[in-house]
């Protein structure tokens, strides 16, 4: 088994999706006994010990906290330091890669909306992320994705070599993603005002792709009339213009609270607090925020775009993404407590094949076909 230096120091600062995969990953291949060490934030190193108790937890230079000072040090400090290590192989978890490292290289691709949906993203960072990606599936020995969906889109969009692509879906913390107990129900509920409310939640970035404002729109029109609607909760991101335009727009008549980053601990409270999670993306390289809702006993609503059915598959129910055909499926499901019900049991069976150890054990095989 190779010695694998891993470069947490790259995840972004917005603690997001991908923190959870690496952390996930991290401890998972701790507990296999990979030959492992970490190269982290000086922030992140506590954490990481905790986290991979067996492995050589490595704090960067404190001059990594920013961000274009990391990626020179990636091209030069983080080499010299896998060396030091005694690593054979270097995995890059968020796109780029150090180009002249002298040893073998795995890189972990999300997604490739910065080539099929560049208007969802600004155009400074969707050119950084495409000239990355390019880079990262030229270069590199083995290219870890999420999911088949992704692994085909690379193929197609960059003529990729398949059989340089390993596919490891992610997994979910069953600790943490869990059906909460009433108590967590009502402790998340009060935090965001609601103290009884029913409502129906939504769970990550509020950029353009994961296509909030026609959730707004669509669930105002699902909700229209009802003697005791539900609040509609839009939970993590930041505030984007075209949500605020849409908030604006149905504010006289629907309940939409905007608790912003959530705590870890109110996480299952929140999820299988819902009435329905909805989730409605236009593009996903995996869908995480989908798995972790169906570990908390949520009903989800999502689409059936990239990866997002290989996640969810029979225990999710689908829309289209526009708000006309959001606000009617979520309305048959508001209408409909037993078809929740089989949603959540369907749901919390369904996130029980998706486990970390299973990423670990693909992570690992990728890394063995690096050295050979």
């Amino acid at each position: 088994m190779p010695r694998v230096l891993v470069d947490a120091a790259a995840v972004p600062a917005d603690r997001g999706a991908l923190i959870r995969y690496v952390d996930g990953l991290v401890s998972a291949l701790d507990r296999a006994g990979a030959d492992l060490a970490v190269v982290c934030q000086r922030a992140d190193a506590e954490r990481y010990t905790r986290l991979a108790p067996s492995a050589r937890i490595i704090p960067g230079p404190v001059s990594i906290t920013n961000r274009a000072a990391r990626l020179a040090w990636e091209q030069t400090g983080l080499p010299l330091l896998a060396r030091q290590a005694g690593a054979e192989v270097i995995h890059a978890p968020y796109y780029s890669i150090p180009l002249r490292s002298g040893l073998r290289t795995v890189v972990t691709v999300h997604d490739v909306s910065w080539f099929t949906e560049p208007d969802q993203h600004s155009a400074v960072k969707a050119s950084f992320f495409r000239s990355a990606t390019r880079t990262a599936v030229r270069h590199a020995n083995r290219v870890i994705v999420p999911s088949k969906a992704t692994r085909d889109e690379l193929v197609r969009v960059l003529a990729a070599d398949p059989t340089r692509i390993d596919v490891a879906y992610h997994g979910v913390d069953q600790e943490l993603f869990h059906p909460p107990t009433e108590a967590e129900v009502r402790r998340a509920a009060s935090r965001f005002g609601l103290h009884g409310q029913s409502y129906v939640a939504f769970l990550g970035a509020l950029d353009p792709r994961k296509n909030v404002p026609n959730l707004v729109r669509g669930f105002a029109a699902a909700v229209a009339g009802l003697a005791d609607p539900p609040a509609l909760v839009l939970g993590g991101g930041v505030h984007e213009d075209d949500v605020d335009a849409a908030c604006r727009e149905v504010e006289a008549t629907v309940k939409v609270v905007r608790p912003g980053f959530l705590r870890a601990p109110d996480l299952p409270g929140f999820l299988g607090g819902a009435l329905v999670v909805a989730f409605p993306s236009s593009s996903e390289g995996f869908g995480l925020p989908v798995l972790e809702a169906m570990a908390c006993g949520a009903p989800v609503l999502t689409t059936q775009r990239t990866s997002l059915p290989e996640v969810g598959g029979d225990a999710v129910a689908y829309t289209e993404p526009d708000a006309d055909s959001i606000a009617s499926a979520l309305a048959q499901l508001l209408a409909a407590p037993e078809r929740r019900a089989q949603l959540r049991e369907a749901g919390l069976a369904r996130a029980r094949e998706f486990t970390w150890e299973a990423s670990a054990e693909a992570h690992l095989s990728s890394y063995q076909r690096a050295v050979e």
